[in-house]
């Protein structure tokens, strides 16, 4: 794969809403009601806001793919502006974010990410607003107006709550993290956090959808015609990281000793544009536990 220097074309009726590093939002516009597609960073949550602001005064929903603070942190500062906005996301996203100490881990990761993205900030990193009114179930489909809907797919791997999101009739799949994101030339990050039999299940059903195009987390638009490329692609590095790890455990390396050394093997200072070093780490040892897993059983 050839990352992408036109990733942020996107097709007619999706804009990029983004505001500072480190999480993506994306402003769908519908016949009669419009989304947006995760919020990013609680730090920048107001610019974020204000992008919405500049094309619309209604906000009828907002697709939360999973519940860790770099997609959902600015929620707090869009439900400001727009109360009334239906909040959707996966059943078990809901449960994590009526937890004090979910609130309280956004909170952290939220201000690391601030002292990093916007140094001498003494900006409050909220999360009053962090809630799912409308659970969504696979297949689930949401409704923008004549023929124009969102289908929610649960693709989990990356979380427990992780969802997809088609847009139809056009065709768009805006993918979860749990199939991969295309850091740079020739690298895709494999974020498997929880389950990689969940996340070969993920990819099976990106395949059977047969989207036009493919959205990928944290990236942007793939080039058309290149999508199974990509889910190859990503197949291919979790072999990678599969073999990389039988490697360690051959030479008889504790755990602690196989995660220095993923860390060391996957850290590459250009992630500080889209992750602290303190977050890549967290989700090193997560990943290193679900390979050493999968490759148990």
């Amino acid at each position: 794969m050839t990352y992408n220097e036109d990733r942020f074309i996107f097709p007619d009726g999706v804009v990029r809403v983004t505001a500072g590093h480190g999480g993506e939002a994306l402003f769908i516009t519908g016949p009669e009601r419009n989304a947006l597609l995760d919020c990013g960073m609680a730090y920048c949550g107001d610019e974020t806001t204000g992008k919405i602001l500049s094309r619309t005064d209604r906000l009828d929903y907002i697709l939360l793919s999973h519940s860790h603070y770099d997609h959902i942190g600015a929620l707090p500062y869009i439900l400001d502006a727009f109360p009334d906005a239906v909040v959707c996301g996966a059943e078990k996203c809901a449960r994590i974010l009526a937890k004090d100490s979910a609130h309280r881990l956004m909170k952290e990761l939220g201000t690391d990410a601030r002292n990093l993205y916007d140094p001498g900030s003494s900006r409050e990193i909220r999360t009053d607003g962090l809630r799912v009114d409308r659970i969504l179930r696979d297949g689930d489909r949401i409704n923008l107006g004549g023929d124009v809907f969102i289908s929610a797919w649960e693709m989990k791997g990356h979380t427990d709550c992780s969802l997809g999101y088609m847009l139809e009739p056009a065709g768009i799949l805006f993918t979860a993290e749990s199939t991969g994101i295309l850091e740079w030339d020739d690298y895709i990050h494999t974020p498997i956090l929880k389950s990689f039999d969940d996340a070969e299940k993920s990819l099976k059903k990106c395949l059977e959808l047969k989207p036009a195009r493919v959205c990928l987390p944290h990236y942007g638009m793939l080039p058309e015609g290149s999508e199974e490329k990509y889910f190859e692609a990503f197949r291919r590095e979790c072999d990678s990281k599969f073999a990389f790890v039988r490697g360690m455990q051959a030479e008889g390396l504790s755990r602690d000793e196989m995660f220095d050394r993923y860390v060391e093997q996957y850290w590459d200072p250009r992630k500080l544009k889209e992750q602290p070093f303190e977050a890549f780490a967290i989700n090193s040892g997560h990943i290193l536990d679900a390979i050493i897993r999968y490759i148990g059983e």
